[in-house]
């Protein structure tokens, strides 16, 4: 198209990613008389910058130079940051497209993302799923790097074109040559995990572990150094029910945007992270320069285990208290203000104190038992509030080690905890919520309310233990849980009773 005798040729689609948002950009390009330069404008970060040098030495390398004039590529809309190097697949297209190399009518029916190596090959870049997704929902194709082919074809109803470089994809255009199409990605088989015949002792540690995955309840285990805390929660994937199809693509969003997506593989196993204590907020919340999703993101529908939580940094912590609550992490800086899913269940351990011998008298330090309120205060009140079930591990002696192993494992626990998930999700057609973890208001009172005797039994306890009205809440979603593993149709005293042994005590003085 011609404007005044300024020749516009080129308008390719591509997206930004805000979070697990995508937004439609079209990259325009303009061939105009002046002196040569080549300029992206549109609020570009600086990989977006770099895309020149890119671009040009891939056409270089298909034997093309870019001509004498005034090239501009404007990133529409303007006002919108664009980062990543998803930019250079349609900027090097528009490109070509100005300078007739390729049909730009033909282009408007694609949307295109994608890195360029020097030598004109399609490298793979974060964010595929979501950028297909988006394309499905605009109703046109999708060109990627062949490596994400896969990826993309979770996708359903669009067509997928996935080169390998610039030349192939342009023979395929040109109809020289026929790109084959990708198939869609596998489904991960489930990684080997720990399992419960492993643990020796720990029935009531391992009775609200259970628990914990019935109804997806926050759980801290408290215990003195080697009585089996971390190993009871890399057992907790093992029994939790899979992932469903849409839980599965949700998740594999959130690892499409991080990259960890590898060859379009999804999986239905539940995601597991576990980072180190020396985490910043960042990298747990989610951050930095190119706004990333942190450890609670990438755990999604899946277990955020953290060990030796007080060695965590106060303030870290505390990033957490919002999204346990509402399943979601805004993380807002200067330059972006995204929102991440982060629905996860929390699984922390810790030792009692310090020395983590508190107790024990031939081991326990001298500061025994001031030491333990000191060193339990480092993880503020409001945090622990929000921990479903507390719970005491117990040393683990070398006679109970020498025990054979329990004739119950995972896969037995796994059954029971499929059979309580099956009953809330048959009433979640009414409340809404996927586990009783998140029953609230009308839901709450209707499904979880107790028998009078149950009542008068958390009445008094609420009084005596002095719970907060998030404490009362959660208090009630344990019981219901408890009820929906034992068949009962109402929460009774027994149930209340139980849910009120797994309460936080305060550290002995």
């Amino acid at each position: 198209m011609t404007v005044q005798g300024v020749r516009v040729v080129a308008l390719v689609k591509t997206v930004a990613y805000l979070g697990l948002e995508a937004r439609s950009v079209e990259v325009q390009c303009q061939v105009a008389p002046g002196l040569p330069r080549f300029a992206i404008v549109g609020l570009p970060d600086k990989a977006v910058s770099e895309s020149r040098e890119r671009v040009q030495s891939a056409l270089a390398a298909m034997g093309l130079a870019l001509p004498p004039k005034r090239i501009t590529i404007n990133l529409s809309p303007a006002d919108l940051p664009k980062d990543g190097s998803h930019y250079d697949l349609p900027i090097a297209l528009a490109l070509l497209a100005a300078m007739g190399v390729t049909d730009a009518e033909q282009l408007t029916e694609w949307m295109a993302v994608g890195e360029l190596a020097l030598d004109g090959r399609i490298v793979p870049s974060p964010g595929v799923l979501l950028a297909a997704l988006h394309a499905s929902e605009e109703e046109i194709g999708l060109i990627c790097p062949a490596a994400q082919g896969a990826e993309a074809k979770w996708a359903s109803g669009i067509p997928v074109l996935a080169a390998p470089d610039l030349v192939s994809l342009l023979n395929h255009l040109k109809g020289t040559q026929q790109l084959p199409e990708p198939s869609r990605g596998e489904v991960e088989l489930p990684a080997p995990m720990a399992d419960l015949k492993q643990v020796k002792g720990q029935e009531t540690a391992k009775r609200a572990l259970e628990i914990a995955a019935a109804g997806g309840h926050n759980l801290l285990m408290v215990g003195p150094p080697g009585a089996g805390k971390s190993l009871l929660a890399s057992c907790l994937p093992g029994i939790l029910p899979k992932l469903t199809p849409a839980e599965a693509l949700e998740v594999s969003m959130v690892a499409s945007v991080a990259g960890l997506l590898e060859g379009g593989r999804i999986s239905r196993q539940r995601p597991f992270r576990a980072p180190h204590h020396s985490a910043s907020m960042a990298a747990l919340t989610g951050g930095g320069l190119k706004v990333k999703p942190g450890e609670v993101s990438l755990a999604h529908l899946g277990v955020l285990f953290l060990d030796e939580l007080p060695e965590f940094q106060r303030a870290v912590l505390d990033s957490l208290r919002q999204p346990l609550e509402t399943g979601s992490i805004d993380v807002a800086r200067a330059n972006a203000h995204v929102t991440f899913p982060a629905r996860v269940q929390l699984v922390a351990a810790m030792n009692p104190c310090r020395c983590g011998h508190l107790g024990d008298p031939a081991l326990a330090c001298s500061r025994a038992p001031r030491c333990a309120a000191d060193y339990q205060s480092k993880v503020s009140g409001p945090m622990l509030d929000r921990i479903d079930l507390h719970v005491e591990v117990d040393p683990v002696s070398a006679a109970d080690m020498a025990l054979p192993p329990p004739s119950e494992g995972s896969a037995e626990v796994a059954a029971r905890v499929a059979r309580a998930r099956t009953i809330q999700t048959a009433r979640a057609a009414e409340t809404g919520a996927r586990s009783n973890a998140q029953l609230a208001g009308e839901a709450l009172e209707k499904y979880a309310t107790p028998d009078d005797a149950g009542l008068a039994l958390l009445m008094q306890a609420a009084d005596s233990m002095r719970l907060s009205a998030r404490g009362y809440t959660r208090m009630l979603r344990v019981a219901r849980t408890i009820a929906d593993m034992s068949g009962a149709d109402r929460v009774g005293r027994i149930h209340i009773a139980e849910a009120l042994s797994y309460r936080r005590q305060a550290p002995r003085a």
